[in-house]
């Protein structure tokens, strides 16, 4: 029975990373949220003596463990229970991800009358659990929604102008785009950002969010990536290429700053979907340190699979021991985080050239002068929705966003979300 404990905790963690992973399909998703469901079922199925040892567990409180008692809390609605995790939130802030997670991955049904609970909790972390959880759920929160847009409680707010977007609640641009540029959020990037992108969910494109979103991109802080995201999406094509010039400048600059700066530069031609940098994406993939990330820009923009087309080459030697950027086995290297790059393809330059020749006249001659690609063809909802289906992982989250920068107003597709309910939402935009 422990061993339900142990394998729904690790399992939890092996899928933190694999919703981030550009490899892993849906179907591979689905059989993952299996071995977790039958795990949890296993906890469920002895009752008392199953929550004991979720709560014995808890004594080493990982984001895992945490994870597996607040599934089993919200299942009996055990609100005590409910309310010492919160506290635990409280002392030791990360397992938050553990509750949010949770509430996140129980069904609807199982939430009924605790989300309306918290939403109208005296206490912040609360109201922004409930947020949350509409948010993954995909449901409008209410007039919960609008309180907590003007709290003074600043992750309270943040949540809300989060959540505001990805449920499509139109009704509330006003204040989100006000938040954007209040000048008491100027120094706050996470309310910032959150306000941003939530405009842009909403259908707003002025110059005042544009200008936000393009000073966080321009940047090197914690949001200057998820910022870029958004904004070369959405800005003129000739304005994203000034933008990567200035990333190339900087990917010029001697040491770790230029190599992370080239790392950005990659990844932002991949975003704008711009073909005139695929040259240029090529000549990268000759250098072992770059040439994964630069192949899945290729793909992300020409939609090319690079291992179903064979147009990879072998791993390198010394690919595993962390010699070209990732984590290696030494236990005494402090390089043990995640491989971004875990899982790409190494491309093979000339192969991959010559792919590029054969089919560049599909690019040029069926579109305007700047026109965008994402994987393959000018982006719609047609498109975004057939990568839904099909993409990776890191695939799917753009697809999820072009659906609502097409379409503004859409609740956003939650591509982290349990995989039947995923299929749901497939199911039910199939028949839109």
């Amino acid at each position: 029975m422990a061993q339900h404990v142990e394998e729904s905790a690790h399992l939890r963690h092996v899928r933190s990373v694999l919703v981030r992973s550009h490899h892993v399909q849906i179907h591979r998703l689905q059989r993952l949220d299996e071995r977790i469901a039958a795990h949890l079922d296993g906890l469920a199925v002895a009752g008392d003596f199953g929550l004991k040892l979720c709560l014995e567990a808890l004594e080493t409180p990982s984001v895992g463990a945490v994870f597996t008692l607040a599934v089993r809390a919200l299942e009996l609605r055990d609100a005590g229970l409910l309310q010492r995790l919160f506290a635990l939130v409280a002392a030791v802030p990360e397992a938050e991800r553990g509750v949010f997670g949770a509430l996140g991955w129980v069904s609807a049904q199982v939430l009924q009358g605790t989300i309306r609970d918290l939403l109208m909790s005296g206490d912040a972390v609360q109201r922004a659990a409930g947020l949350a959880a509409c948010g993954m759920h995909r449901v409008d929160p209410g007039a919960a929604l609008g309180a907590a847009l003007a709290d003074a409680d600043e992750r309270l707010r943040a949540r809300a102008l989060r959540v505001a977007g990805e449920v499509g609640r139109v009704d509330v641009l006003p204040q989100v785009v006000a938040a954007c540029v209040a000048d008491d959020a100027a120094e706050d990037e996470v309310l910032r950002f959150w306000a941003a992108r939530s405009a842009l969910l909403l259908g707003d494109r002025s110059a005042g969010v544009l200008a936000v979103l393009n000073e966080l991109a321009e940047g090197s802080g914690a949001w200057s990536d998820a910022a870029a995201e958004w904004l070369l999406k959405v800005i003129e094509v000739d304005a994203a290429r000034q933008h990567l010039r200035l990333w190339s400048e900087r990917a010029n600059e001697p040491g770790l700053a230029g190599a992370a700066a080239r790392r950005r530069l990659i990844r932002r031609c991949g975003v704008l979907g711009d073909t005139h940098s695929i040259p240029w994406l090529i000549g990268q993939m000759q250098d072992l340190v770059a040439s994964r990330l630069a192949g899945e820009a290729f793909t992300l923009i020409t939609g090319a699979d690079l291992a179903r087309l064979d147009l990879e080459r072998a791993p390198p030697d010394g690919a595993s021991d962390g010699r070209f950027g990732g984590p290696n086995d030494d236990p005494n290297d402090d390089l043990v985080a995640l491989d971004d790059d875990e899982g790409l393809p190494w491309p093979d330059a000339e192969r991959v050239q010559g792919w590029w020749q054969a089919h560049q006249a599909r690019f040029t001659t069926t579109s305007a002068a700047g026109q965008r690609f994402f994987m393959g063809e000018q982006p719609s909802p047609a498109q975004a929705l057939k990568v839904l289906r099909e993409g990776g992982q890191r695939q799917r989250m753009a697809a999820a966003q072009w659906v609502c920068l097409l379409t503004p107003g859409t609740k956003l597709f939650q591509t982290m979300a349990p995989v039947w309910r995923q299929q749901r939402w497939l199911a039910e935009m199939t028949t839109e």
